[in-house]
């Protein structure tokens, strides 16, 4: 255990209380994990904890107090720049009722470690230690050895009192490559209506960590399974009952295995971007015709956009990510071909945006791969230098090398739309090419046009 995380212990046994590290923490410990934090127990109340450690806070119902961990060496300062790191120490309790299939109606300060861990999600996350022994009465290790994600006690119990367990078994089986036991994948099954119960922020929380893990396209598939995927997502689920096998086609799979297997072939680790490429092919579902026997979709990326922003909108993604994400599924259609002219390059990106493609080009790839085609061909790679060149050119008129103030300056003109109309016309120049955009030849195109203006 690291030293700050080893002083929160023994300061609290030091003072007569138990105390144990407790949860995911001791779970990456013992897995050989990097760990993000640690979560610890103890029978000290919130009022006694607070005594012990001058730099805390206790703002919340659940018997939680916060200890700011500070950086090596940043002393006593209290700068918030110099907190690394923040420990979460809750007193020992027992829950009673949980009306909104979340919260506890009722917490009860509990006498025991072993009552306090009857209370946990999973045996794996129900192990607890001071570093001179380890508490394990749910068999959390052994089911680490069998990589099996089970729940404490019955899982039925355990996913009515919080329904978002449901997604953690996922989340966790996720990112730790675990099954989930029998029992506990039936109980999630059973009761995944539950989640309905749970807020928008939280499973969409849940939903961005699943993604952004080792195991993305596996958690989507056990999303489908256990059937939470059809209340959060039903419009994807639907997509896994469209096939796209058609005679001069590429593609494997039906729609919604091909979207689980380009998410996994995406090659960007962030999970806005994974989220884009698993929605991208959604409108599918509602343009599938079937033609003789040629299978089409037509128009099917901007049906997807008005889906995705739809489900965007009901899991409240911020502003900004929802832009991104439309913006990758509404022009992911785009063309790769060695003949297009610079100018179809230049609408490319103007549509796509500088700052995201990159982003497009690995939705790209994890769309081929994900329909069984090669990652790369010799038009793609063509493709990506041709856009690097074209970029290389201006945009828009604020990329040209002079500007306003240069116009003004030699012609003697005040400011107003003649302005606009000579620097629209030196860049149009530039655009076609007639006109390099240098600084001098700009400028003496604009001292040449005086004599048009007089």
């Amino acid at each position: 255990m690291e030293e700050a995380a080893q002083s929160v212990i023994t300061t609290l046994q030091k003072a007569g209380f138990e105390a144990y590290a407790v949860g995911g923490s001791v779970r990456d410990e013992i897995m050989g994990r990097p760990t993000k934090g640690w979560d610890f127990t103890t029978n000290a109340k919130p009022e006694e904890i607070l005594k012990l450690f001058p730099d805390s806070f206790y703002d919340n119902q659940f018997g939680t107090v916060g200890i700011k961990i500070r950086e090596q060496g940043s002393g006593d300062r209290v700068q918030e720049e110099n907190v690394s790191d923040v420990y979460e120490i809750t007193t020992f309790r027992s829950e009673k009722g949980y009306t909104d299939h979340r919260h506890p109606d009722k917490i009860l300060w509990g006498d025991t470690l072993e009552e306090d861990l009857s209370r946990r999600d999973f045996t794996i996350n129900a192990i607890a230690t001071d570093e001179k022994k380890v508490i394990d009465p749910y068999d959390g290790q052994k089911d680490l050895q069998n990589k099996l994600i089970r729940a404490v006690g019955n899982p039925t119990d355990r996913f009515a009192e919080d329904a978002l367990r449901q997604m953690r078994a996922v989340r966790i089986a996720s990112e730790i490559g675990f099954m989930i036991e029998r029992s506990t994948l039936a109980a999630i099954k059973q009761s995944a209506h539950l989640i309905q119960q749970i807020s928008a922020e939280r499973i969409h929380d849940e939903l961005l960590k699943i993604l952004a893990s080792p195991y993305a396209a596996d958690g989507i598939l056990l999303l489908k399974s256990t059937s939470l995927l059809h209340e959060i997502m039903p419009e994807l689920e639907e997509a896994f009952e469209i096939g796209q096998k058609s005679p001069g086609r590429h593609h494997l799979y039906d729609v919604g295995t091909h979207s689980v297997m380009a998410l996994k072939h995406c090659p960007s680790a962030d999970p806005i971007v994974r989220l884009a490429t698993l929605l991208h092919d959604i409108g599918k579902v509602k343009t599938y015709r079937l033609v003789g026997d040629v299978v089409t979709f037509y128009n099917h990326e901007v049906v997807s956009t008005k889906i995705t922003k739809q489900i965007l909108a009901r899991l409240k993604f911020s502003k900004k990510d929802t832009e991104k994400i439309l913006t990758l599924i509404r022009w992911h259609q785009f063309t790769v071909d060695e003949r297009q002219t610079d100018s179809a390059l230049r609408r490319f990106i103007v549509h796509v945006g500088k700052e995201n493609i990159e982003d497009m080009l690995a939705l790209r790839i994890g769309d081929r791969l994900g329909g069984g085609a090669r990652e790369t061909s010799w038009r793609l790679e063509l493709f990506k230098k041709r856009l690097v060149q074209v970029q290389q050119q201006p945009f828009s008129v604020k990329d040209i090398k002079v500007n306003g103030n240069d116009v003004m300056k030699i012609l003697g003109i005040p400011p107003g739309p003649l302005v606009g109309k000579i620097l629209n016309d030196l860049f149009a120049e530039v655009e076609s090419g007639k006109l390099k955009n240098e600084r001098e030849e700009l400028l003496k195109k604009i001292t040449e046009s005086r004599a048009t203006l007089s």
